[in-house]
């Protein structure tokens, strides 16, 4: 096993601990908890949250930075990004359809955390200086035990510390390098541009906007967010409408599947229960970033004096991010087929398997075998066979893939380069068939080829390219909030550079499979789910007094709204409400 082989492995090892089903549920639990004892804010966050998105609560004389509208925008450009287009591909890859119920479970109770830790920031945030206010878990925590108890102000100093080296871990796993590892995948893929080059234009790009601060990030998020999101709903629209027979069955299958089983099935090798249960969980978690503890840092630079007002905003996110992108993106790729389909190319006489160590196996390199569409294969294209072998705990069946890799010779061949598994006993091929790896945003792109040749080739990539650039942009912010409250203002200069520099690595190619990919961005997301959790339940009950105390207020007609409400595309759209 190399270098490269047992850091993933590793890496795999650390996830699986963090993403145990105990803490899973907890944090089901935990969106159980908040949803009852707010007596079920997410109704409130649908209705009162969209008037207060349409500026009809916006007060120019309010301390912070930018309107709900942007701040909610700037949340939503670190969640709705390639979480949903590759994230969603890989839950339906690897889960199976099944997948897509756990998403939508954890969506729905993702709302209530997320009003929760949202609610929690504005009560703490730090507003000092009122035109660039902080806030976000690490404020919380220090700034809440020490009202608690003054002796208290050190160790919450000390935990606000550990939050913010979570939140630095993901900021560069899932924030950033996930992101422009799928881009340059993508791009590739189609437009046969070198991963590397994707990363430089995309460190460029990025570094431009992080510069101007959350005011610049605000202004971009406000425009780009709404442009992006529509754009993805059309294509995607399209897709379901040439498909539209096939959605009732995709629904029932969902919810079926959610509960059983998921059989073999071409490509997909099968899912228990359980797997889809973690793997759309995770996916949820990852994309919707609910309980996380990182949203709330934009939201914290909102320009309100009611921190539930806010926090009502928030609860918005997971609902959009999950419940409507998400899901579209699931039954783009459900309708199409691909998910299940059968291989791009079959040997026409399959290569020895071989034992290359104790209890490690692979196959012969082969010759290539022609692809089924008579195109050609590509030079380091990743592909994968089936075995039968030993039990596969994930599958509930006996079926393994085997990744391969593509490699042009001198002499105009394409041989297949297999990699290993380990097994005690000796596997054996399924089939004749070779499975084209279509990793991330790549396989929801296929999806939309299927149904109008070219579409996903630019309307996934376009996606792609906007989801990544706002994701890292917001991203960046998050991080340099945990930088500031570490060190200071002058350290921030320096980790922009660094940040952008590693935009650069994670399109170098060391990350291979969607497996590999998966078990990176997840790491960071544990990471910060573990360290804010605990704050989020700890100081939950001041949030709820606050949120009930706000609802009375509001069902009593205590709240003015602004007797000048502004235009929306005019005004909110813009920031300029509150300039």
């Amino acid at each position: 096993m190399g270098f490269l082989d047992q850091f993933n492995a590793t890496i795999a090892a650390i996830t699986g601990f963090l993403f145990q089903d105990a803490f899973l549920f907890a944090l089901l639990g935990t969106g159980v908890l908040f949803t009852i004892w707010s007596g079920f804010a997410q109704f409130r966050a649908i209705t009162h949250g969209t008037a207060v998105l349409r500026g009809l609560y916006d007060d120019k004389s309010d301390p912070g930075a930018i309107n709900h509208f942007q701040a909610l925008s700037a949340a939503l450009s670190a969640t709705v990004g390639l979480g949903n287009i590759g994230g969603v591909a890989l839950a339906v890859a690897l889960g199976g359809p099944g997948a897509v119920f756990w998403m939508w479970l954890v969506g729905i109770l993702g709302m209530s955390i997320k009003l929760t830790e949202v609610t929690l920031s504005m009560l703490y945030r730090n507003t000092d200086d009122p035109d660039n206010p902080h806030g976000g878990p690490m404020w919380v925590v220090s700034k809440g035990l020490a009202e608690l108890k003054p002796s208290w102000a050190i160790p919450g100093k000390i935990i606000g510390w550990i939050f913010c080296i979570t939140l630095l871990a993901y900021t560069i796993t899932g924030g950033v390098m996930f992101q422009a590892w799928n881009v340059g995948a993508i791009t590739q893929e189609y437009f046969h541009v070198p991963s590397w080059l994707t990363g430089i234009v995309l460190a460029i790009v990025v570094g431009m906007v992080i510069i101007g601060g959350i005011k610049r990030i605000g202004a971009v998020a406000g425009r780009l967010v709404p442009l992006m999101v529509v754009l993805y709903l059309l294509g995607g629209s399209y897709v379901l409408a040439v498909n539209w027979e096939s959605i009732p069955g995709l629904f029932k299958l969902i919810i079926v599947s959610a509960f059983n089983p998921q059989e073999a099935s071409g490509a997909f090798i099968g899912g228990t229960v359980g797997y889809a249960i973690m793997i759309g969980m995770r996916r949820a978690l990852f994309s919707s970033e609910a309980g996380a503890g990182s949203s709330p840092i934009a939201h914290s630079a909102a320009k309100t004096d009611e921190p539930v007002r806010e926090g009502i905003v928030g609860g918005l996110e997971p609902f959009i991010d999950t419940i409507v992108v998400c899901t579209f993106t699931a039954m783009v790729i459900l309708s199409s087929g691909l998910w299940e389909r059968s291989g791009e190319a079959e040997f026409q006489q399959a290569p020895a398997i071989v034992e290359v160590g104790a209890g490690l196996w692979s196959l012969e390199s082969s010759l290539a075998p022609e692809k089924k569409d008579a195109t050609s294969w590509r030079d380091g294209e990743k592909i994968f066979v089936i075995l039968n072998g030993e039990e596969n705990p994930n599958t509930g069946n006996n079926l393994h893939r085997l990744d391969g890799e593509l490699l042009q010779q001198d002499d105009g061949t394409t041989i297949i380069e297999f990699s290993q598994i380990g097994m005690d006993t000796k596997p054996s091929l399924v089939d004749e068939g070779v499975y084209a790896t279509y990793p991330g945003a790549t396989l929801t792109a296929k999806a939309f080829d299927s149904a109008l040749p070219g579409l996903g080739k630019w309307l996934v990539t376009l996606a792609s390219w906007l989801f990544a650039i706002s994701t890292m942009i917001s991203w960046s912010y998050y991080g340099e909030q945990g930088i500031v409250f570490m060190f200071n203002e002058r350290s921030v200069p320096a980790y922009r550079y660094i940040l952008c520099l590693l935009v650069i690595v994670a399109t170098l190619g060391f990350i291979e499979t969607p497996q590999d990919l998966d078990n990176f961005s997840a790491l960071g997301n544990g990471l910060m789910l573990w360290a804010n959790v605990p704050i989020t339940l700890f100081f939950g009950y001041k949030a709820m007094a606050a949120y009930k105390d706000y609802v009375r207020r509001l069902k009593s007609g205590e709240m003015q709204r602004n007797p000048n409400p502004p235009s929306f595309f005019r005004e909110v759209l813009t920031g300029k409400d509150v300039e």
